[in-house]
């Protein structure tokens, strides 16, 4: 079992709010973690088919079996439960009663929107950190990282990952996607995640990927939404403001976990991921992620986004704090090049005062400082976020 970063912020939660809900995918320890946080309150599993058929034919006395509050995992399996919880915490005021988690993004709030506005803080779990492992004595070169990514099980149990992110998307295709949308060829939407991971990193074109999977942009619209509202995905916007550019408005995609991301690449060893011409993307995307994760754990929105304009100008992640702008490059090279810098200084000389210092995150064991910038290595990705 490993220590999370997020439960902090998750029992500081549960001192302001009668309800909690965690999200994030599936295995990324949610439910480890809410048992550790709150190990008194008793624990339902809603995946279960007869607790959930219990639950469903009669809320309120499944309720009632939980007079001081109760873990309820994968809530949106019955999501009738949400207006009897509500009712529940609206005459006791107890903090921290319910405790609730989700993988569905779209269903849980829908559902939660209904029903427990107000009432419940919603923290997003998403696969572990680089600190995370190290504080558990992982520690792994860049490409065993980017093989075996960050679900908890492949490391508590040193399994093979190519084997289990394999089981990792069959049980998700036939059991969740199935939930989610009605696709009648679950090999076409196979073929879809495939040709998403060989685009990671880049704009996201909608138009491309439906004449090579051979369905209606707006089918890949939605399929983009599913595999979001699952967290299989997430989109960086283009942050865009009059700088006197002409810049993108298309979002660039990302997958969650990085280990998935090899496995859909049909990368099976360190080796293949050396040789691989997406590395640099690869790479790309395990920084992403760990900014992304790093905010989600303390219970703030990512506020991240990526600027580029016509002409081909590009910064890698844009962090906006406030007034203020923060650029972050990042690259896979393990030796620096005064070339890593030159997108930054661009950035900083359009924007002003308003980015006053940024980062190159790369995959060298040196850092320092580099004018009005910093060299920092991709394990220490967070210290983007220090002043």
């Amino acid at each position: 079992m490993f220590k999370r970063d997020i439960q902090k912020e998750l029992l500081t939660s549960a001192k302001n709010f009668p309800v909690v809900t965690v999200t994030g995918p599936r295995q990324a320890g949610k439910t480890t973690l809410t048992r550790i946080a709150f190990p008194k309150k008793p624990y339902v599993n809603l995946e279960d088919m007869d607790v959930r058929e219990l639950a469903l034919a009669d809320p309120r006395a499944f309720l009632e079996q939980y007079p001081e509050g109760v873990i309820l995992d994968e809530v949106q399996r019955a999501p009738s439960l949400l207006s009897y919880i509500q009712v529940i915490v609206d005459e006791n005021k107890q903090m921290g009663q319910f405790i609730l988690t989700g993988s569905h993004q779209i269903e849980l709030h829908e559902a939660i929107s209904q029903s427990l506005a107000g009432r419940t803080d919603l923290l997003s779990m998403l696969p572990m950190t680089i600190g995370e492992l190290r504080n558990a004595g992982i520690n792994l070169s860049i490409d065993e990282y980017l093989l075996k990514g960050f679900y908890p099980r492949i490391h508590s149990e040193n399994l093979d990952p190519f084997k289990v992110y394999r089981a990792y998307v069959k049980t998700y295709l036939e059991r969740d996607v199935r939930s989610l949308i009605n696709i009648k060829n679950l090999h076409l939407f196979q073929r879809f995640i495939k040709l998403c991971a060989g685009r990671v990193g880049q704009l996201l074109n909608m138009s491309s990927l439906a004449n090579e999977v051979g369905v209606s942009t707006n089918t890949i619209g939605e399929w983009i939404s599913v595999l979001q509202a699952s967290f299989l995905v997430v989109l960086l916007q283009p942050y865009f403001e009059n700088f006197g550019k002409r810049v993108v408005k298309t979002a660039k995609l990302y997958f969650t976990d990085v280990g998935l991301l090899c496995y859909l690449l049909g990368i099976e060893n360190a080796k293949q991921i050396a040789r691989d011409p997406l590395r640099g993307h690869i790479v790309e995307n395990l920084v992403v992620m760990e900014l992304f994760k790093f905010r989600s754990n303390m219970g703030l929105e990512p506020q991240l986004y990526f600027y580029r304009d016509t002409h081909g100008n590009e910064v890698d992640v844009i962090f906006q704090r406030g007034h203020e702008l923060v650029p972050i490059e990042i690259k896979a090279a393990k030796t620096f090049n005064q070339e890593f810098v030159k997108n930054l200084n661009f950035f900083q000389k359009i924007t002003g005062e308003r980015s006053s210092h940024g980062f190159v995150i790369y995959c060298g064991e040196k850092e320092q400082d580099i004018h009005k910038n910093r060299l920092i290595n991709f394990r220490n990705s967070f210290e983007s976020f220090q002043t």
